[in-house]
C-alpha cells in the first residue's frame, strides 16, 4: 500500500480525503513526464542515456557497430567497459579496444539523448535503434520522425542541439 492510500493518520481524517488526494496524486504521476526533461531543467540532464533496467548505455549494443555492419550489434557483458559512469558493452575485445581509445569518437552524440529533441530545445531519450551516422558520429533520435525532421535540415539542427546540450551542460536556461 502507497503512503498516500493509507486509511489511518494521527488526527482524525475522512476516508474520501485520502481518495481524493490519492487520486490527485496518481493523476500528476500520469501526466509528468519521467523520460524527459525540458532544456531549462538541468537537474536531470545525464552525460549518457541509459537502459532504465539494465543501467547500460545504449541499451546493450555495441557502438563500434553503428560504424562497421549495416545495423547495430548487441554486445555482451562478457566485452564490458565503464566510461563516462556508466558500462557499455561490446560484441567483441577489439572493439572494446577501440572505443577504449576514443570514446567520444563513437559515443552517441548529446549522450545519447535525442538529436532532433536538442536542436529544439528539450530532451529525450534517444531510441538505438532509431539513428543516423552523419559525418562519422552517431546520432539517435527518439522517434523515426523526429529523425526525417532532422534530415530535412541536418546542419541547423546540429548548431541548435550542439549550443541547446552545452547550455544544458553548463545549466544555463
Amino acid at each position: 500500500m502507497a503512503f498516500w492510500q493509507r486509511k489511518s493518520c494521527k488526527t482524525r481524517c475522512n476516508s474520501s480525503v485520502w481518495r481524493v488526494l490519492s487520486g490527485i496524486i496518481a493523476g500528476l504521476m500520469l501526466i509528468l513526464p519521467i523520460g524527459s526533461a525540458y532544456a531549462n531543467s538541468s537537474l536531470m540532464v545525464s552525460a549518457v542515456v541509459v537502459d532504465p533496467l539494465s543501467g547500460v548505455a545504449l541499451n546493450g549494443f555495441d557502438a563500434i557497430s553503428y560504424f562497421t555492419e549495416d545495423e547495430p550489434q548487441m554486445g555482451s557483458a562478457d566485452f564490458e567497459l565503464y566510461w563516462n559512469g556508466v558500462p557499455w558493452y561490446f560484441s567483441s575485445e577489439g572493439n572494446l579496444e577501440i572505443f577504449s581509445k576514443a570514446p567520444y569518437v563513437y559515443a552517441p552524440v548529446y549522450g545519447g539523448h535525442g538529436a532532433m529533441s536538442m536542436a529544439r530545445g528539450f530532451m529525450s531519450d534517444g531510441n538505438p535503434l532509431i539513428y543516423k551516422v552523419l559525418d562519422k558520429r552517431l546520432y539517435l533520435f527518439y522517434s523515426f520522425s523526429n529523425r526525417e525532421a532532422f534530415d530535412l535540415s541536418d546542419k541547423l539542427a546540429r548548431l541548435n542541439g550542439i549550443r541547446n546540450w552545452q547550455n544544458l551542460r553548463s545549466g544555463q536556461d
